[in-house]
């Protein structure tokens, strides 16, 4: 079974940091293309990066552009959000999920695979 666990939430001041980790199990991450994706309260599910495989082209919301980074370290089988200069509206649970095919389509995988998990909460406040 493909499963994706998310880790590295927490609460942090505007302007801060936080780097999200998303850990494989039952599958290579470098064979397909891995999102990341944020549901605010009260609002739906949106993508906001997504990293292909092999080359690891790298893609991402304008509302997230410039200030988070997508990665991946393959030895650990793990993709990495990087968040910077985080705002308030950035507050959301983030999920992690894999694509079917190795490419993104736009800055989602294309035909997530993986089971949502719990995800992990990001607080933005003073």
């Amino acid at each position: 079974q493909l499963q994706l666990v998310e880790s590295g939430g927490g609460l942090v001041q505007p302007g801060g940091s936080l780097r999200l980790s998303c850990t494989a199990s039952g599958f290579t991450v470098d064979l397909h293309a891995i999102g990341w994706f944020r549901q605010a309260p009260g609002k739906e599910r949106e993508g906001v990066s997504c990293i292909s495989s092999r080359g690891g082209a790298t893609y991402y919301a304008d509302s997230v552009k410039g200030r988070f980074t997508i990665s991946r370290d393959n030895a650990k089988n793990t993709v990495y959000l990087q968040m910077s200069s985080l705002k308030p509206e950035d507050t959301a649970v983030y999920y992690c999920a894999a694509g079917a095919y190795t490419y993104c389509l736009g800055y989602m995988p294309r035909d997530v695979r993986t089971a949502w998990g719990q995800g992990t909460l990001v607080t933005v406040s003073s």
